[in-house]
């Protein structure tokens, strides 16, 4: 295992969350110190983990398990494109998991995987809370986009893949 470091930068914005808390209760900023340890290196590694419970004074486990619950966290590095499909139930029926499947099959790449060339990895998320307009997914994220028809999902991989240019 490498060695995790909390840079001066991150141990800035790590105060600047714990500061909106009572100091009995600064593990209440343990979602905000993930999110940001993700933000600028890409994904939370175990050793990060471990280096924010030390920060936080909390145990490794007790991050861990944070990381663990929800899919926001990257536990492995991700290419530059995540995209989270959503396949919970109701976007199931409404082809969520089909679109899952193409998005897989057009890219080369089982669920939970990353494009060779580091460009996408697709995943299946739980509910992103639209389904009125499934299927739906998010890049990155942050970025949700609905209705993703085959011809819309060809359309956005196009468009990311311009992007990156």
């Amino acid at each position: 295992m490498s060695a995790f470091t909390i840079t001066p930068l991150m141990r800035a914005r790590f105060d600047k969350e714990v500061a909106k808390y009572p100091a009995d209760q600064k593990v209440s900023a343990v979602m905000a110190c993930l999110s940001i340890v993700q933000d600028m290196t890409g994904w939370v590694s175990p050793e990060s983990e471990e280096a924010v419970g030390q920060y936080l004074g909390m145990p490794a486990i007790a991050v861990h398990e944070v990381t663990t619950f929800y899919n926001m966290y990257n536990q492995q590095p991700v290419g530059t494109f995540k995209l989270n499909v959503c396949t919970n139930l109701p976007c199931a029926l409404r082809n969520g998991d089909k679109a899952l499947e193409h998005l897989c099959q057009r890219l080369g790449v089982e669920p939970y995987g990353t494009t060779a060339d580091g460009t996408f990895t697709v995943q299946p998320s739980e509910c992103l809370g639209a389904c009125a307009d499934a299927p739906v997914m998010l890049v990155n994220d942050r970025q949700m986009v609905s209705f993703m028809s085959h011809e819309r999902l060809d359309e956005l991989v196009a468009t990311l893949r311009e992007a990156v240019k």
